[in-house]
């Protein structure tokens, strides 16, 4: 095996990049463009900015989180103190560049954070579960 080849997606890995799929096809739906996925900011990965169309049009950072149960609570509450600060310092990093590390210009907007959780559906022919947390900084 080449070792610069990436390592195999673990399980897990794979049941978050579906979930993340999940909610930019649900974001895409309600009119929002998805401008990145998976954009590295420094040391930190977002998993999707988005401009959602408004009112008021804003560039948002989506952190999305996936549950396969809640045996250990909602998907929510795992979204902690850390992660939160993760967000704002790199909520202001793309600010301050005003674009994406790809190039891509960040367009005039507000800013906000928002929370999607990712959830299987209750019986097999239903859809995922999907909340959709607005500003999920407050």
């Amino acid at each position: 095996m080449d070792s610069s080849s990436p390592s195999p997606r673990t399980a897990a890995q794979r049941a978050g990049d579906a979930a993340e799929r999940l909610a930019a096809d649900h974001l895409v739906g309600l009119g929002w463009t998805i401008l990145g996925r998976n954009i590295r900011v420094g040391r930190k990965e977002l998993d999707l900015v988005g401009l959602d169309p408004g009112p008021p049009r804003s560039v948002v950072l989506v952190e999305v989180r996936w549950r396969a149960r809640r045996d250990f609570g909602l998907a929510e509450e795992t979204f902690d103190q850390r992660k939160r600060v993760h967000l704002r310092v790199a909520l202001s990093r793309l600010i301050e560049a005003g674009s994406l590390p790809n190039g891509t210009r960040l367009p005039a907007a507000h800013f906000r954070i928002d929370l999607i959780v990712i959830e299987p559906p209750i019986r097999a022919d239903d859809p995922p579960r999907i909340r959709h947390h607005r500003n999920a900084l407050g």
